[in-house]
């Protein structure tokens, strides 16, 4: 999928992810654990279910469980699915090994195949976490009472 344009101009890239997926926050803790090794390539990962990702995405939102992750890079381009990670591959580590595998003929179709079947099913695949208080709108606002 292209990126879709966005107004914003940010300093750095975020990665908005589905706070509530068990596998989207496994992966978010592993790329916290793994860092970049290029810390002008930061990124900072934020739930779907925030605020701030309604406000960063635009139109790009929608109510409920998101289809798909998104990469909102600094030049307000907002990248969705695959296409969200392959930016952040060249910082990770391996990950120049992996985009690299990805530039081999029928891989990438291959990939984003995989991506499209286990983001539809990962509640089915690896179930559901509740919001943290200070991720969740809701219980954040219960707090603050």
């Amino acid at each position: 999928m292209k990126g879709v344009e966005h107004r914003a101009t940010l300093e750095e890239c975020i990665l908005v992810y589905d706070g509530r997926c068990r596998l989207c926050v496994t992966a978010r803790e592993g790329l916290e654990q793994l860092g970049t090794q290029n810390e002008a390539e930061a990124v900072r990962m934020i739930p779907y279910q925030s605020e701030k990702a309604k406000e960063l995405l635009g139109n790009a939102y929608r109510l409920g469980r998101p289809d798909v992750a998104f990469l909102v890079q600094p030049n307000g381009v907002i990248r969705q699915g695959l296409d969200a990670f392959l930016p952040l591959l060249p910082g990770l580590r391996g990950g120049r090994f992996l985009a690299t595998f990805l530039s081999v003929p029928l891989v990438k179709p291959f990939a984003y195949l995989v991506y499209r079947l286990v983001a539809r099913y990962r509640y089915c695949l690896f179930g559901e976490v509740p919001l943290s208080a200070a991720d969740d709108p809701v219980q954040k606002k219960r707090s603050d009472r």
